[in-house]
C-alpha cells in the first residue's frame, strides 16, 4: 500500500485504506472505515465509524461523514454510510449514517455534492447527481440519477425526487417530484414544466420529449383525479420506458405521499 498520510492525521487501527489514498493534515479516520483506492481526503475532515467510501472520491476540508443520525429514535445500532466511486464531496458537507429503519445512508457514484450540503439518515442519492451549495435533505429522502438540486433548497424528510428532475434554488421541497420535470418555489412548491435542457443534454430525442410532455399534460392539466389520469395515460399514450417510469413513480404511493401540482396564476 502506497497511501500518503499526513503526520498530523489520526487513523484508527482498524481502518482499511486502499492503494494511493491521500489523507490531509488533521483529518480523523475512525476504526470501522473502508476507503477505496486513490481517494483523496483533504485537511480537517472527519470520517466516522460505518463509512464505506469508494474509489477516486474527493473529500474536501471540514467534511463530516458517517456520524450518528440526528434522530431521537436512534439507539446506537450499527449502521452505515455508503459512498460510491468518483464522487466529489466539497467543504463542510455532512452525511449522517442510517438508522434501524434501513441500516444505511447511500450516496452513489459520479456525484458532485457542493459545500455545506447535509443529507440526513437513511437517504438514498443516486448517480450523476449535482447538489448545489447549502442544500439540506431531511431523513429518508430518495434522489434519482441525474438529478440537479439548486442551492439553498430544503428537502423535507421522505420526499422523493425522480430521475432527471431539477429542483430550483431556494425551494421548499415538501412534495414528491416525478421524473423528467422541473419544480421550484418557496411559498408554493410546484411543477414548472419538463427539464427540457437537461434531458436534451442527456440524449433524449424529440419523440421521447413529446411523449413525456403528453403524459404530464394528462396528469397535471386534464382535471382528472390522479388515479383516473394514470388510467388515461395507460389507455391513450403508447407505452415506452419513460411512460412506465412515470406511472411507477405515481403508483408507488407510500407514506400518504403528495405530489407537486402545476402552477396556477
Amino acid at each position: 500500500m502506497s497511501s500518503s498520510i499526513h503526520a498530523t492525521a489520526v487513523i484508527g487501527s482498524g481502518a482499511q485504506l486502499g492503494e494511493d489514498v491521500v489523507i490531509g493534515p488533521y483529518s480523523v479516520i475512525e476504526d470501522d472505515v473502508i476507503i477505496g483506492d486513490r481517494t483523496v481526503i483533504g485537511p480537517h475532515a472527519h470520517i466516522a465509524d460505518g463509512a464505506r467510501i469508494g474509489s477516486e472520491c474527493r473529500i474536501s476540508s471540514g467534511a463530516v461523514l458517517s456520524t450518528a443520525p440526528q434522530d431521537l429514535k436512534f439507539e446506537g445500532e450499527k449502521t452505515y454510510l455508503y459512498v460510491g466511486d468518483r464522487t466529489v464531496i466539497r467543504e463542510c458537507v455532512t452525511l449522517n449514517r442510517g438508522t434501524k429503519a434501513s441500516g444505511k445512508t447511500v450516496v452513489g457514484s459520479d456525484n458532485l455534492i457542493m459545500a455545506y450540503v447535509h443529507a440526513g439518515h437513511d437517504c438514498v442519492i443516486g448517480n450523476h447527481v449535482v447538489i448545489a451549495n447549502s442544500v439540506q435533505f431531511g431523513g429518508h429522502c430518495e434522489v434519482g440519477d441525474y438529478v440537479v438540486v439548486g442551492g439553498l433548497a430544503g428537502v423535507h424528510q421522505f420526499v422523493r425526487i425522480g430521475r432527471y428532475a431539477m429542483v430550483g434554488g431556494i425551494s421548499r421541497a415538501a412534495l414528491d417530484v416525478p421524473p423528467f420535470v422541473m419544480a421550484g418555489g418557496h411559498a408554493s412548491f410546484r411543477y414548472e414544466g419538463l427539464n427540457v435542457i437537461g434531458l436534451k443534454r442527456r440524449g433524449f430525442t424529440t419523440e421521447q420529449l413529446a411523449t413525456i410532455r403528453d403524459v404530464y399534460r394528462v396528469i397535471f392539466q386534464s382535471g382528472l383525479l390522479l388515479n383516473n389520469a394514470l388510467d388515461t395515460v395507460r389507455r391513450d399514450i403508447p407505452n415506452t420506458p419513460e411512460v412506465e417510469e412515470i406511472l411507477a413513480f405515481f403508483e408507488s404511493n407510500t407514506h400518504g405521499r403528495k405530489f407537486i401540482k402545476p402552477f396556477k396564476s
